[in-house]
């Protein structure tokens, strides 16, 4: 294990260098400057859309708006937003949420330009089935001379996919939560059911495919949202006073950088380092860049591409901006940053403990349902990107190495796990961001026409 984890950490070391750090936030404020910061001049056109006010059933697709937003939103408001954003804190201090709100807002506008190509660029798989992502509009919108980013972010869509943090944090709340408070023993054996009984639950929603992936995420995902927005804001009810404290911290500790550790300089100094370290953490959050997300916004029913880049753009908001900030506040205002050594969701978990009644066991409800929603999604991610490999006739073959993931997560440490994938969306995002960028062009000349052609519809 010892190996695994000097091994991921090498490899996650390595694939988040400037280079990296250059491409997703200078990429995104490019794109947001290009766009004369169009996502949040149309927010509530977005909106709108999003309650399917322009739904035509006859669009080619296979989901509406909402559904798209919903597995997109299902696999980033998960443990990125309970287990990530706890360990941001613990490693960088309050500062590393200043970033990850960075990340969020240059995150919309990569969002846009993203999904928009998803819609844009349409291809067709081997079953002649009309798909969205990445791999299509670098294809379609480039050609065939850059299919090689294709390929490659597709290999690394495969892993990018598998739910090893989720699942690796599951696990360990339910050990933390649930079965050493009670007494019950933690080893292989007990990690191992909870892999088993994973799996059973997994495997009747992922092998309905898209259809069945769609109707549980958009059942689970807004009351999930809803149950954890109530909980915390009881959270900071009870510690109102120290709200303002903290909020102001999260800033001043931005630039000041006085909790990270002073022997990880990045950048020349310190402050660099936290800055790719929220990022970093804001990036696993809501996935701006990576590729994910226009994956599941490619399959909406919409004629209109601008349409669901809008929808796309409010992920980060709901996401990083509203969600992750009411865990990372949870964690701050009770203390429990500066009093324990707990990490990951067991820190979130002893905030909900010292603040709530019986709190650990509603963030434990909280937990189960974020993380199997987020087991749906990544699976619908994994199949796509086999698909346009092999054929979309062989992608059911991903969900059986999907499934065989849950048990080795189950069983491996966590930093593991998070090195893994750090390094993972890495290689998934310099395809995604260079195709972007490159055909920006396309993207602006479709809203051009788009927001004109509505501008003339509300003046009849």
């Amino acid at each position: 294990m010892k190996v695994l984890e000097d091994f991921t950490a090498a490899f996650s070391s390595f694939a988040w260098g400037l280079p990296l750090l250059i491409l997703l936030v200078g990429g995104g404020l490019y794109l947001l400057i290009r766009s004369q910061f169009l996502p949040f001049r149309y927010l509530g056109h977005a909106i709108n859309v999003l309650r399917g006010k322009y739904d035509n059933p006859d669009d080619a697709g296979e989901i509406s708006h909402f559904k798209a937003l919903t597995i997109a939103l299902s696999s980033t408001i998960g443990m990125g937003n309970i287990a990530v954003v706890a360990l941001g804190i613990s490693v960088g201090g309050p500062g590393a949420m200043f970033w990850m709100w960075v990340s969020a807002i240059v995150g919309m506008s990569t969002k846009y330009f993203t999904s928009t190509l998803a819609i844009l660029y349409r291809g067709k798989d081997s079953n002649g089935d009309i798909q969205g992502g990445p791999m299509y509009f670098i294809t379609e919108g480039l050609g065939k001379n850059w299919k090689f980013l294709a390929i490659l972010f597709s290999v690394f869509g495969m892993l990018g996919a598998l739910p090893v943090v989720n699942v690796n944090q599951l696990k360990q709340a339910i050990n933390d939560i649930i079965l050493r408070p009670n007494g019950v023993e933690v080893s292989f054996g007990s990690n191992l059911i909870i892999a088993i009984v994973l799996v059973i639950v997994t495997s009747f929603v992922i092998l309905g495919g898209i259809q069945r992936i769609s109707r549980w995420a958009s059942k689970m995902v807004p009351v999930m949202v809803v149950l954890y927005f109530v909980l915390v804001l009881v959270i900071l009810g009870v510690y109102v006073e120290e709200v303002p404290k903290y909020l102001s911290l999260i800033v001043t500790d931005a630039f000041a950088a006085d909790y990270f550790p002073k022997d990880k300089p990045f950048l020349g100094g310190v402050l660099g380092a936290l800055i790719l370290h929220g990022i970093k953490r804001g990036a696993f959050s809501n996935e701006a860049g990576l590729g994910t997300a226009p994956m599941a916004h490619g399959a909406a029913k919409t004629g209109e591409p601008v349409r669901e880049g809008l929808v796309a753009m409010l992920g980060p908001v709901i996401d990083t901006l509203i969600v992750c900030t009411l865990t990372a506040l949870a964690i701050l205002v009770t203390g429990v940053w500066q009093t324990t050594t707990d990490n990951g969701v067991s820190l979130t978990a002893s905030a909900f403990e010292q603040a709530l009644p019986y709190g650990q066991y509603l963030l434990m409800i909280c937990v189960f349902f974020f993380s199997v929603s987020s087991l749906f999604s990544y699976s619908y991610y994994g199949t796509k990107c086999l698909s346009f490999l092999i054929g979309a006739d062989k992608k059911h073959y991903y969900n059986y190495f999907y499934i065989l993931s849950i048990i080795v997560a189950a069983t491996t440490p966590f930093k593991a796990m998070i090195n893994f994938i750090d390094g993972v969306f890495a290689f998934m995002a310099f395809p995604t961001m260079i195709a972007t960028i490159l055909l920006a062009p396309k993207v602006l000349k479709e809203s051009k026409r788009y927001f004109a052609s509505l501008k003339k519809s509300k003046n009849r």
